[in-house]
């Protein structure tokens, strides 16, 4: 596979992923880690979320992000 970094920018990759339909209805969208990583950096990502006020969960290689400001609780 080719690196996809030389076809997206981060900025793009950004705007992507926040056009999605689950994302612009609050809902929740997942990417996997090393994607994050590879594209735009861990540290640019946790801020743009926070910037965006939305909260993520890292599990099994997987970001699992909630677009919308309520509240995150891990159940069990």
């Amino acid at each position: 596979m080719t690196e996809l970094r030389a076809f997206v920018s981060p900025d793009v990759w950004l705007m992507q992923l926040f056009s999605a339909r689950a994302a612009r209805e609050g809902g929740v969208i997942r990417r996997k880690v090393r994607d994050v990583e590879r594209i735009i950096g861990r540290d640019a990502f946790l801020r743009e979320l926070e910037r965006r006020g939305y909260h993520a969960v890292e599990n099994a290689g997987q970001f699992v992000i909630f677009c919308n400001n309520e509240e995150v609780r891990v159940l069990c």
